[in-house]
């Protein structure tokens, strides 16, 4: 028998950057087409429950094995996360990294991302693209969709906890859906870091008039109508900012993207607060994967969800799918008055359909290298 020759393109961060990777908007669209596939079931992750965010190797902070690099802080890991997703998008992927929060003393990012698109009947190599700020985009998109259903009319002011990638791609995504906002406001943890974010944010959106750092979580919170949670996290919810049911604007959206705290008696009057998720099924594996409480193993407040379920806070009715809002299965919010709490989970799912729309267009424009798997397999 004869086989085919099989090859692939490869996809460095300078071809992504050129095939549109940063383009907001349209990530927003390719990531509401991902949330309507995963409310029909069109996907596929791993774990023997098929939602599972991902497989990892995490380290202590004695080496498991002879040489094995230390991380002075909490996030030493290996990390894979398989998926397929359907409608237009069609094909399997993975995203693959390694982290190590050191890296910063070698002048490189935390984690460095890689993703590969395969064909979803052979299992051949499509394309092997540089995924850190594909990754990053997607992260803040999905925020974008949430912004698009559940953000509060003529929303003016917005507000990003943690000034770093997350925060940027968030306040992107923000924008990209709400015309209207006039006012930014970042908080962080430290001085340098807040003023490299006010300088590039006013350079990147002249036409807001004011953009500032704010000293207080309760500053950032209080008459915001758009605040979005990007900040880094470990597992002590202890550490994590804690706002105030009484500091939140009514008809506020608050993003969680990363980690902060809010008491499960605000979050569990369902008159007064709305909570929604990106993928319920996510949430669910979450539940599983993560021994009661999960929230703090798992630091997305969407776990704090699952666990007042689990505690009779509230039912499970009352945790709403997105894709249940953007289907128009049920309302976004009840009123203009209603608080929206929004929980981003991420999913490999996500960087599979943007690397496919990235890949599309750098084949449009000839990007790439293209590598040779083989000519025919040796073994077969």
């Amino acid at each position: 028998m004869a086989y085919p020759t099989i090859d692939f393109v490869f996809l460095s961060e300078e071809d992504m950057i050129k095939a549109g990777v940063k383009d907001m908007p349209a990530c927003i669209d390719a990531m509401e087409e991902v949330i309507k596939c995963l409310n029909v079931g069109d996907y596929v992750m791993g774990g023997e429950n098929h939602n599972s965010h991902g497989s990892q190797i995490s380290f202590p902070k004695e080496s498991p094995f002879p040489n094995m690099p230390l991380d002075e802080g909490d996030d030493r890991r290996f990390m894979a996360m398989p998926a397929y997703i359907g409608g237009s998008f069609d094909l399997a992927g993975m995203k693959w990294y390694g982290s190590n929060s050191n890296n910063k003393t070698k002048g490189l990012p935390r984690s460095i991302l890689t993703v590969m698109l395969n064909d979803k009947d052979t299992g051949a190599p499509i394309a092997l693209m540089s995924a850190n700020i594909l990754s990053a985009m997607r992260t803040g998109a999905i925020p974008g969709v949430g912004v698009r259903y559940l953000a509060p009319k003529h929303a003016s002011v917005c507000g990003i906890c943690g000034p770093g990638v997350m925060g940027k791609t968030s306040l992107a995504a923000i924008l990209a859906e709400c015309p209207g906002i006039r006012e930014i406001k970042v908080k962080g943890r430290g001085q340098r870091s807040l003023t490299a974010f006010v300088e590039y944010a006013k350079e990147k959106y002249p036409n807001i008039p004011v953009i500032r750092a704010v000293d207080t979580l309760e500053e950032l919170v209080r008459d915001t109508d758009v605040i979005a949670f990007a900040n880094s996290g470990n597992t002590d919810p202890g550490t994590y900012p804690h706002i105030r049911g009484e500091w939140i604007k009514p008809g506020a959206l608050i993003i969680g993207v990363s980690c902060f705290e809010l008491d499960a008696g605000y979050m569990a009057d369902t008159e007064k607060c709305r909570l929604v998720v990106d993928n319920t099924a996510l949430y669910e594996a979450w539940a599983e994967e993560f021994p009661y409480p999960s929230f703090g193993a798992n630091n997305i407040i969407g776990s704090k969800f699952t666990d007042m379920i689990h505690d009779g806070f509230i039912e499970k009715s009352d945790m709403y799918d997105l894709g249940d809002i953007i289907n128009s299965k049920c309302a976004g919010r009840d009123s203009d008055q209603q608080v929206v709490i929004f929980s981003v989970g991420g999913m490999p799912v996500e960087d599979v359909a943007w690397g496919k729309r990235c890949y599309e267009k750098a084949m449009e424009l000839g990007l790439g290298q293209k590598l040779r798997l083989w000519e025919k397999p040796d073994l077969a």
